[in-house]
């Protein structure tokens, strides 16, 4: 959570991190076909995170700052109207599906066969998710830097 947000005790994005968001979509709008490419992703992504469940937005704006944040070479988009990261050849890495989606009782982190993370002959690529921590937050930086080494 940023301090802006732990501040004023809101869960999801505070007003400055919407502003800066959609000011980075235009900014990429302008940058021509290319950026206006990667500004329609974000702007997807975030559409599909205002359309959920309030406890499942939060947990999704939380992963959408940690994942950009921490991979800014990921692309943002949707992957099946779920919110994901892809790589320089369109390919998603990492996705976030809510609870939602399926009646699920938690959310989903979940990373494609695309994303870093083999670890001999079995590992995870998913990981339930339901509710934001610094450990959780801590864990997730972990996951995407190895995602995308």
């Amino acid at each position: 959570m940023t301090e802006d947000s732990a501040e004023n005790g809101s869960d999801g994005f505070s007003a400055q991190e919407r502003a800066a968001m959609k000011q980075r979509a235009a900014e990429l709008r302008a940058e021509g076909k290319k950026g206006a490419k990667r500004a329609d992703g974000l702007q997807a992504v975030l559409d599909a995170i205002a359309r959920m469940a309030p406890d499942d937005r939060a947990l999704a704006e939380r992963v959408h700052v940690t994942v950009t944040a921490t991979a800014p070479d990921l692309v943002p988009r949707t992957w099946y109207g779920m919110p994901a990261y892809a790589n320089a050849d369109g390919k998603a890495v990492v996705f976030f599906q809510d609870s939602g989606k399926f009646g699920y009782r938690y959310s989903t982190l979940g990373f494609q066969d695309t994303a870093h993370l083999d670890d001999g002959d079995l590992w995870p690529v998913a990981y339930a998710l339901s509710a934001w921590t610094p450990a959780v937050e801590e864990r997730v930086v972990a996951l995407v830097r190895a995602a995308i080494s």
